[in-house]
């Protein structure tokens, strides 16, 4: 599958920075291999909409988290036997915006995204959001400049670890509360949002979650999802 002709065609990608630094430049080709082609599109990737520019990482990010998602599905069953239910549970924990976040880390992404100063000043270089949204986007500029094979081959080696680790191979943190309530004849788990902070860029929500009779623990995360997990996981740290 190649989009690169057609992407080209389109009349406004001048409007996105047409050149990236040198020290990004650097930083993408040691990642994949081989110097950027279309710096505007790399530019694009790495561009947060609290730049105000013309084109951002979203539409970039729509097509890399289809790509990821092929890709990381394609590994599983190359490399498992398991039953669609398994392999259901790693796909989504694999492909999950911490997940990505964590890759984006380890490559040491933070640095390269291109956020306004507010966003920047807010934390934005490190939410869980941005992160895991820009680390899709590069996986779809890698897609758009060099093909399916180059963002597959990419994606291998950056997620080689959250995929020799086990990532998604333990039950979720919500599934194994929920199951441990029905286990033992408690009522099913109550999530409340305490509190949301922050701009959307950067917003902070805290949730608690409650068993009737138990107890509870709370949370802070990135999302309304994230801040769950976690709140579930120290529910069971504290009383399971």
């Amino acid at each position: 599958m190649d989009l690169v002709h057609r992407r080209a065609l389109e009349p406004d990608r001048g409007h996105v920075l047409s050149a990236l630094p040198a020290e990004a430049v650097a930083f993408l080709t040691q990642i994949t291999g081989r110097a950027p082609s279309r710096p505007d599109l790399w530019a694009e990737a790495l561009t947060h909409g609290s730049m105000g520019e013309a084109r951002d990482y979203q539409r970039l990010e729509f097509l890399g988290d289809r790509v990821l998602g092929l890709v990381i599905a394609d590994w599983l069953h190359e490399k498992s036997d398991a039953a669609e239910g398994k392999l259901s549970q790693r796909l989504n924990a694999l492909v999950s915006r911490e997940t990505c976040a964590d890759v984006a880390r380890a490559i040491a992404l933070p640095a390269h995204i291109r956020l306004g100063k507010q966003a920047r000043d807010d934390g934005g270089a490190q939410s869980d959001n941005i992160l895991g949204d820009v680390m899709e986007a590069l996986i779809g500029a890698l897609f758009v400049e060099r093909g399916f094979d180059a963002a597959r081959d990419f994606v291998r080696k950056v997620w080689e670890r959250p995929m020799a680790s086990g990532t998604g191979q333990r039950k979720h943190p919500k599934a194994a509360l929920q199951e441990w309530a029905a286990g033992n004849r408690r009522k099913p788990p109550v999530y409340t949002l305490v509190a949301r902070e922050g701009p959307d860029h950067a917003a902070k929500f805290t949730v608690a979650v409650e068993v009737k009779g138990v107890g509870d623990a709370r949370a802070t995360g990135s999302s309304k999802q994230e801040a769950e997990t976690a709140a579930a996981r120290a529910f069971m740290q504290a009383y399971g």
